[in-house]
């Protein structure tokens, strides 16, 4: 079901984002920048059509966009129980305690000189 949802919550983002794109904005903006996207949308739909009919899809896929990643979200917190590192512990029985092997220092190789030696 997980999987589901992403791969809508995919899709329509992919229409959101084609449906901003396509709609003609008052300034020129992204869609003009792209080669005139906007005036295929308006000789495919019709000028006045074309506006209603992406406002209203944009619209819709940013609602569904919303509601499936707050699905999602929600879907992803419920599978996790938080749990306790207290807990972890009880019910358990400790490890065999071993002692660490004694430290042992060898012997220096030359001794230290003394005052009496002479060289």
């Amino acid at each position: 079901m997980y999987t589901l949802l992403l791969v809508l919550l995919i899709i329509d983002a992919l229409v959101l984002v084609a449906a901003v794109l396509m709609q003609a904005a008052k300034g020129g903006g992204l869609a003009a920048s792209f080669g005139g996207v906007s005036t295929a949308a308006d000789s495919f739909i019709g000028t006045r059509q074309a506006g209603n009919v992406l406002t209203k899809i944009a619209w819709w896929a940013g609602g569904l966009f919303l509601g499936i990643a707050f699905v999602l979200q929600l879907m992803s917190t419920r599978g996790r129980a938080p749990t306790s590192i207290l807990d972890q512990g009880l019910g358990r029985t400790p490890p065999p305690v071993t002692a660490p092997p004694p430290v042992t220092t060898p012997p220096p190789q030359n001794p230290p000189p003394t005052g009496s030696e002479k060289k």
